[in-house]
């Protein structure tokens, strides 16, 4: 996952910034079942570009505030992005990381 895609938010983090359940963000999205990366919509809530079809809809978090000030009428939005939590397969890999360029780093000294 790139910084880029880590700082989008998912539909459930779409549902607790709006306060709205998860089938009205589906609604709401800018998506169809028959069609892939629609054109942008300003009536609607526009998902990030998707390279396939079977990958998560994800939104950038400016979108989501701006489709809540504009077309849900909200007058104040914060939206708050968080790291998501570390977990053991997180930290082993970024161990694992730290060790081959450490590696690398020794193979391009000798």
């Amino acid at each position: 996952m790139t910084e880029y895609q880590s700082n989008l938010m998912d539909i459930e983090a779409v549902q607790k910034i709006l306060h709205k359940s998860r089938a009205s963000i589906y609604r709401y999205a800018n998506t169809s079942p028959t069609e892939f990366n629609l054109p942008f919509d300003p009536k609607r809530l526009n998902p990030e570009l998707r390279q396939h079809p079977s990958e998560p809809i994800m939104f950038h978090p400016n979108e989501v505030s701006r489709f809540a000030r504009d077309v849900l009428k909200v007058q104040q939005v914060t939206i708050q992005v968080q790291e998501p939590a570390s977990t053991l397969t997180n930290q082993l890999l970024q161990e694992i990381l730290q060790e081959l360029k450490l590696l690398r780093q020794h193979f391009d000294q000798s």
